[in-house]
């Protein structure tokens, strides 16, 4: 029995801690390349060198500054030396391999030129298609086509007016009934629905308890609701039960009265780490509290569970316990947008309170179609076994990936069963040269950095998929 009987698996995780020579050798790269910026802004200021940042106008000098210079520090002098990394532009579908648009600089990374040369047959680990459904051929492929031509690219209105379709009814009803819900809400854009559609259930006097990696969605949704937050850390039971010990015996600030709600808040699967969320203690804690559950799947629907229902599934939990389920098509599904799920009688006064819902277009009725014919595959309701085995095969080769990793000698973060492998780099000079090095080899990767990382943990973040071929790991 693992974990005092709450796990019915074992629940292996890994966080190396940095190595102190590795630390020091990357605080002082930081360190070197902070002086050299600082004094190319000198000479940028004397007019040695041309400044080609945003800047204030001549004329414009006796106004309020529209851009913070020592705000941009870190853009101009920092981020501009690996830009070449990012945003590259690719121009097929963007599944196991891409095709993509070659780009050259002439003024280091300050701006791009496009030679018109394409690179083909990229191997792509960067994507999230987990189960591979980001495909220009199949049976997704062909019924979006054939619902494009019926009813179109857009709706051009919202839900509760003229844009509710008898696609968005079947959507939401296959949606509930794969996660095993009362009721379901979708929406064209997973952040708003956190951002906006959930804050209309917390006001002051609430209290959200949120983990310290989550999402930038999740922590916007919840600076806009108006509650107050505190933090606790990344699935750290003892820190997290504290905080619900001292929100019961303090109550409010100042008032000492009762919070009005407390709600915790986590996600399946932390984007930046590879971590699972430990959600049977977090279960457990929340009905010792009688708290309320938030959980953002967005990561770990479709990727994580016999059947791909995520890591209520995984766990072999009851749904039940979850008060608030999220997540997004855009990932497992290849589509977009997103949904949000639970009790018929919250979701109905989301539906009728929330901005999201009130005013936002509706889902494009292709799309729709991508994700209820992408789901029925998963679910097996096609007829067939593809979904199954599409599942079965991320699993193997998330578990393939990071054995033969960790085997290299790599340090490799996050649980053992979830298919975003972080590769740590450390060093900033490395982040660039990680990614133009796996690029030239015909790999593309995503490379992060401060501030989306703790300074000394630089990384590259491999996205497996069930469309990746063993052949093609080996080569990576």
């Amino acid at each position: 029995v693992h974990n005092g009987g709450l796990y019915k698996r074992p629940f292996n995780e890994a966080f190396e801690e940095t190595p102190m020579l590795v630390a020091v050798l990357t605080y002082v790269g930081y360190g070197v390349l902070t002086l050299f910026g600082y004094l190319r802004d000198f000479m940028r200021q004397w007019k040695i060198e041309k400044c080609q940042n945003a800047t204030e106008r001549e004329e414009q000098k006796d106004f309020v500054p529209l851009y913070q210079d020592f705000e941009n520090f870190y853009n101009r002098n920092l981020y501009m030396r690996i830009r070449d990394s990012w945003n590259r532009p690719i121009c097929s579908v963007p599944g196991a391999k891409v095709d993509m648009m070659e780009r050259v600089s002439h003024d280091y990374n300050w701006t791009f030129t496009y030679t018109g040369r394409v690179i083909k047959d990229i191997i792509n680990m960067g994507s999230y298609n987990y189960l591979g459904f980001a495909q220009k051929s199949g049976t997704c492929q062909e019924a979006a086509a054939k619902v494009l031509s019926q009813y179109g690219a857009g709706v051009c209105s919202t839900r509760q007016e003229m844009g509710n379709l008898d696609k968005h009814e079947e959507l939401e009803k296959l949606v509930a009934r794969f996660l095993e819900l009362e009721s379901v809400a979708c929406l064209p854009m997973k952040h708003k629905i956190f951002s906006i559609f959930f804050f209309p259930l917390l006001i002051q006097g609430c209290l959200i308890l949120s983990d310290e990696l989550n999402h930038a969605s999740l922590v916007l949704g919840a600076r806009l609701s108006g509650a107050t937050i505190r933090i606790f850390k990344h699935n750290n039971m003892q820190s997290l039960e504290k905080l619900l010990k001292d929100a019961i015996v303090h109550g409010q600030p100042r008032t000492r009265r009762p919070w009005k709600k407390i709600l915790i808040l986590v996600e399946g699967i932390y984007s930046m780490e590879g971590s699972i969320v430990r959600l049977p203690e977090v279960i457990a804690l929340k009905k010792k509290y009688k708290s309320y559950l938030y959980l953002d799947e967005a990561h770990s629907i479709g990727a994580l569970g016999p059947s791909g229902r995520g890591v209520v599934e995984y766990f072999g939990l009851n749904p039940e316990d979850v008060d608030v389920m999220m997540g997004t098509f855009t990932k497992s599904f290849g589509a977009a947008g997103g949904y949000i799920g639970g009790k018929k009688e919250l979701i109905d006064y989301l539906r009728t309170y929330s901005h999201s819902a009130v005013y936002a277009t509706s889902l494009s009725p292709p799309v729709v179609e991508q994700i209820i014919t992408s789901m029925k595959c998963i679910m097996g309701e096609d007829g067939t076994t593809v979904g199954k085995a599409r599942v079965q095969q991320l699993a193997e080769n998330t578990r393939y990936f990071r054995r033969r990793l960790k085997e290299m000698g790599f340090i490799i973060y996050g649980n053992e069963d979830s298919p975003v492998v972080p590769l740590m780099l450390y060093m900033p000079a490395k982040i660039g040269a990680f990614g133009r090095e796996m690029l030239k080899r015909n790999i593309g990767v995503v490379v992060v950095g401060f501030p989306a990382t703790p300074i000394i943990e630089s990384r590259a973040r491999f996205c497996l998929s069930a469309a990746h071929t063993k052949e093609m790991l080996d080569t990576v």
